[in-house]
């Protein structure tokens, strides 16, 4: 496996077992439905995750730009690392304050 998809499958990794851990049922789509890398559900909600990686302190993002993807809820993930990892609505210019912490959005829907 090439080693930037190596770590990219690991970051997702990372941010499944999370939501798993807060009761998510999550489910890897990769590629197969386009944007989305994770479809996350839980209590009769259900999110589409594209999630990146960056060890920079500024991550531009050239992806699907809407807030929902097929009228379901869609936030980009970024892993700063060292455990920075953020969860927004996509935007072009991301920065480590940007958006919400991942655990700070997990408590929301506990």
């Amino acid at each position: 496996m090439v080693h930037s998809k190596r770590k990219g499958y690991r970051v997702e990794r990372k941010i499944r077992i999370m939501f798993e851990k807060n009761g998510w049922i999550v489910v890897r789509a990769g590629a197969s439905i386009g944007e989305a890398d994770l479809i996350c559900m839980k209590r009769g909600n259900c999110i589409m995750l594209q999630i990146k990686s960056s060890g920079k302190k500024k991550f531009y993002y050239y992806g699907y730009m809407q807030k929902e993807l097929e009228k379901f809820p869609f936030f980009l993930v970024v892993d700063f690392g060292y455990g920075k990892i953020r969860i927004m609505n996509p935007q072009k210019v991301v920065l480590q304050t940007d958006g919400q912490e991942i655990n700070e959005f997990l408590k929301q829907y506990k």
